[in-house]
């Protein structure tokens, strides 16, 4: 199919990162005591290339032509400037949509998109000293990705062909159709007009309802709608088009297959049975009782089902009248319990993507969208458990029932705990748990998680998972709490674990 609308081919020069750190702790570093303010590099983007406001596309174009090795003391004469966190957030995005491409898989280099609301959230919740680590260190990686994507091609989101955006009244009735019959071309002008006729809250249940329409790319299309939604309302709705644009080209990517609307291909199953059962939800759906007992039974069921049997448990406990909560709790434990069983990649997605889909139902407001985001939840755990199984063994260590190898909560302190994960993931996971069920503050050991994020993380995915667990922790009920969170513990950084000089890098630039 031709896609040429929605990319073009160009050269830019990049530079390369050989700086190295050393490990140091996490002082508060002072990021607006130093530096002169640098003004914005006048480099030449393709004709064709998408166009960002005034405000905005200075700040972009400096991210996009600064080589990798400059970034960081760049943008940190920026901020000494008087550049702000929204504004710099907002570059972030914009330069990752516009140098990215979503393709031949909605992962790999475009974690530098996918990986700014997980930064950001750790932002978020990280004390003003360490504020701005999450965003420098997002600032490098996207220069990567874009090195990444320069030799694959060197795409760029063009323009919005004008001349074939439908009107605002046809806005949702053709993003539909483009987006049902795989369409890009038309799903690309639909998106644009979507995006200038209809409220944000509508757009982002349409993206919702097909960011979870099929397993492909692990997650990573559903983790793109409920990301790119969340940074929109930090840095503004006025930057959603491009945005947005770029997410309804990842959600169609089906690269190496036929259309999926024309075929009937294996990661389209469970789609084509929640679709079908949604029609057999209860109107009263939402008012179950919690269930302690049917959380235990769908967690086993989840170790054997198939993502349409999977779906069949979970419309039974509704019809039943078992509460959306405990469901939710049943699958959260899965991915937890995943996690243990074979921590890696895979399992780490089955976290983020039930963070993200979690996110997407508590958020869509049409309850179509919401039950179908419920259903295709519960499906994607068999998903990722097929994966699993295609990567090796599979440990059969169940998350529901207590280890009694698990070190003495009387001697386990935050700081042993995480000297541990450099040592012994299943000593350390053990140790957390029997921290935490002896009344140790759970908010203690997600900062020290957070700071040796920061100081040991290397990769897209240390941010990736460390948030989205780190979050996840208050959506599950009480009971579970502790044991999901000790979980995490089998990929969270240690204190033993090399440093990624990103801090001893940002202190220099200060100096």
């Amino acid at each position: 199919m031709d896609i040429t609308p929605v990319l073009l081919k160009r050269r830019r020069f990049l530079g390369t990162l050989t700086a190295a750190g050393t490990a140091i702790s996490l002082p508060g570093l002072g990021l607006v005591q130093s530096l002169p303010c640098v003004s914005a590099a006048d480099a030449s983007l393709p004709a064709d290339a998408v166009k960002f406001s005034a405000e905005i596309e200075p700040l972009v174009r400096l991210l996009e032509e600064t080589p990798r090795q400059k970034v960081v003391e760049v943008f940190a004469n920026k901020v000494r400037g008087g550049t702000s966190y929204r504004e710099v957030l907002a570059a972030l995005l914009l330069a990752g949509v516009r140098n990215v491409q979503p393709r031949p898989s909605v992962g790999f280099k475009f974690h530098a998109v996918l990986v700014v609301n997980s930064a950001h959230l750790a932002s978020l919740a990280s004390p003003d000293s360490d504020r701005w680590l999450p965003i420098f260190w997002a600032l490098d990686y996207f220069k990567s990705s874009q090195e990444s994507d320069a030799s694959e091609g060197d795409w760029t989101l063009s323009t919005v062909n004008e001349s074939k955006v439908p009107s605002a009244t046809q806005a949702r009735k053709e993003f539909r159709r483009a987006m049902d019959a795989w369409d890009v071309e038309a799903a690309d002008v639909a998106t644009a007009s979507l995006c200038r006729a209809v409220g944000a809250n509508e757009v982002f249940d349409l993206m919702a309802h097909y960011g979870c329409r099929d397993y492909r790319s692990i997650g990573h299309k559903a983790i793109y709608v409920a990301n790119a939604y969340r940074t929109l309302q930090c840095i503004g709705w006025q930057y959603a088009e491009p945005v947005l644009r770029s997410l309804t080209y990842a959600l169609l990517n089906h690269t190496g297959e036929p259309n999926p609307s024309e075929s009937d291909l294996a990661p389209d199953a469970a789609w084509r049975k929640t679709t079908s059962d949604v029609a057999q939800i209860n109107k009263d759906w939402k008012n179950g009782r919690i269930d302690t007992g049917a959380t235990l039974a769908l967690l086993d069921t989840f170790k054997t089902a198939t993502p349409t049997e999977a779906i069949d448990a979970t419309t039974k406990l509704l019809a039943e009248g078992i509460s959306v909560q405990s469901i939710s709790d049943a699958i959260f434990l899965a991915s937890g319990e995943m996690l243990i069983q074979q921590p890696g990649i895979v399992s780490l997605h089955a976290a983020t993507t039930t963070n993200a889909m979690q996110y997407a139902f508590r958020t869509a407001y049409r309850t179509r969208t919401r039950q179908e985001l419920l259903l295709q939840n519960a499906a994607f755990i068999p998903y990722f458990r097929e994966s699993m199984r295609g990567r090796g063994k599979v440990g059969e260590t169940r998350i529901d029932v207590r280890d009694e190898a698990s070190s003495d909560p009387e001697t386990a302190t935050v700081e042993s705990i995480f000297a541990s994960v450099s040592k012994d993931r299943g000593a350390a996971s053990r140790a957390m748990l029997g921290y935490l069920d002896d009344g140790g503050a759970p908010l203690d050991v997600m900062d020290a998680a957070r700071r040796l994020v920061f100081l040991k993380g290397k990769d897209a995915h240390d941010y990736k998972f460390s948030s989205a667990v780190l979050e996840d922790y208050f959506a599950i009920s009480p009971e579970f709490r502790n044991r999901y969170l000790a979980s995490s513990a089998f990929l969270l950084p240690g204190s033993g674990d090399k440093d990624n000089g990103l801090v001893d890098r940002v202190q220099q630039a200060m100096a």
